[in-house]
């Protein structure tokens, strides 16, 4: 009985608290002695000062009772064709309308790029802009902001900062800054690219000739420098110091990771140890820290800026991970670049780690990155068949032939 009677009831504004009434009976936690109630009453004192409170308390019993008794067969806490439930001390009777609650189809979130289109429809426009200079410098920018990219890591941020502007105003509308920040991102991102296509000497990018290879390597890198210190100066225009400080940790990671992915580890442990958080560092760092900055700009408290970094994190191993998992399933058209790439770089992603794990003959190959002729090709076979690693905890899947894209990035 002191369980139910414990809860505090609201009705009409009042609040009947049934502890300080159990505490006047000696009921409540086996302790006596003078309490105040919150009315103002005095409660548990002696002689007849403490029989006219003991019978006081008996009241505020019986008197919450009665509103319980009301209460529980209001309509807010009855259910059909069930029994009453004891309401919760949390709970209010009072309903308010909250845009959380109302529902939506699944067919129109779909594609996130719906969600975010209206603020990616002129992205590439806006950055030519922001890099319009009379010389081949602009050239070789309208070359690589033609507008076919994904755009993902914008996307990722434009929704980012829409949920938190949500959550903090209840406002659906992108700020100018947040804007930014996506393209800003995307310059980052690009930049990379352009210098990374020079570190491999790819001779193919999103689909076309590389920059490197047009206009050739000198030209490539100091074009990969202007949209990065273009991105700079954005940045520097948002005047806020927090968020220059996390991209000035996410372009420090670029380099890191880029070096990272030089290197290679002996121990099987340690090598996929390395292998996640080289991935962490030259793709997911940016895009964690992007959706960090937008949460800063956005007015949200620290809990909310952690949930943003994590969520970037997580989503871009995940993007690094499929996009390891389809330069083996994949042909060339499909994404835009040879396939087998990173085995022709040396590089001994995802795929190969789990299957050196089934065929340990992968771990001289990958020692020796994969520089002996007929080193690609046996690890290309080796990683083709389908297997379950040697303790069972995960296994690459080989997906069936006239699998589309999409539905091999599913597996």
């Amino acid at each position: 009985m002191a369980l139910p009677l414990s809860r505090c009831c609201a009705w009409k504004g009042r609040s009947v608290f049934a502890s300080g009434a159990l505490s006047a009976c000696g009921m409540f936690n086996g302790r006596r002695g003078r309490q105040t109630h919150p009315a103002g009453f005095l409660l548990g004192g002696d002689s007849g000062a403490g029989t006219r409170s003991v019978c006081h308390g008996r009241a505020l019993v019986k008197e919450q009772h009665l509103y319980r008794k009301i209460y529980l067969n209001t309509t807010v806490y009855k259910k059909q064709n069930s029994l009453l439930r004891t309401p919760s001390r949390l709970m209010c009777t009072t309903r308010t309308k909250c845009c959380c609650n109302q529902m939506h189809s699944d067919k129109q979130y779909k594609d996130p790029y719906t969600l975010a289109q209206k603020d990616l429809k002129n992205l590439y426009d806006e950055i030519k802009q922001q890099l319009a200079v009379s010389s081949d410098l602009k050239e070789i920018c309208d070359y690589y902001f033609d507008g076919k990219g994904k755009a993902f890591r914008p996307m990722i941020v434009v929704l980012m900062a829409k949920a938190c502007n949500l959550h903090h105003s209840n406002s659906r509308e992108l700020l100018k800054s947040q804007h930014s920040v996506g393209m800003i991102v995307e310059m980052i991102h690009t930049a990379s690219l352009v210098h990374d296509d020079v570190i491999d000497g790819s001779d193919t990018r999103r689909g076309k000739i590389t920059v490197n290879k047009i206009w050739g390597e000198r030209k490539a890198i100091l074009a990969g420098d202007f949209v990065l210190s273009t991105a700079s100066v954005a940045l520097a225009r948002l005047g806020n110091n927090s968020v220059v400080s996390i991209f000035t940790q996410a372009i420090e990671d670029l380099v890191r990771g880029e070096f990272m992915q030089l290197g290679s580890k002996e121990n099987e442990n340690e090598r996929f140890v390395h292998y996640l958080e080289k991935t962490f560092k030259k793709t997911a760092s940016l895009i964690a820290n992007s959706c960090k900055a937008v949460s800063i700009l956005g007015n949200c408290g620290p809990d909310v800026q952690e949930i943003a970094y994590q969520y970037g994190r997580n989503i871009g191993i995940a993007f690094q991970l499929v996009d390891d998992v389809l330069d083996f399933t994949s042909s060339a058209n499909q994404l835009g670049k040879p396939t087998a790439a990173d085995l022709k770089l040396g590089l001994a992603t995802g795929p190969v780690l789990f299957a050196c794990q089934q065929f340990p003959e992968l771990h001289a190959l990958i020692m020796r990155r994969f520089s002996l002729d007929g080193d690609v090709d046996r690890a290309w076979q080796y990683v083709q068949q389908p297997h379950c690693t040697s303790d069972g905890r995960g296994w690459i899947l080989r997906p069936a032939a006239g699998a589309s894209i999409k539905q091999t990035a599913l597996l």
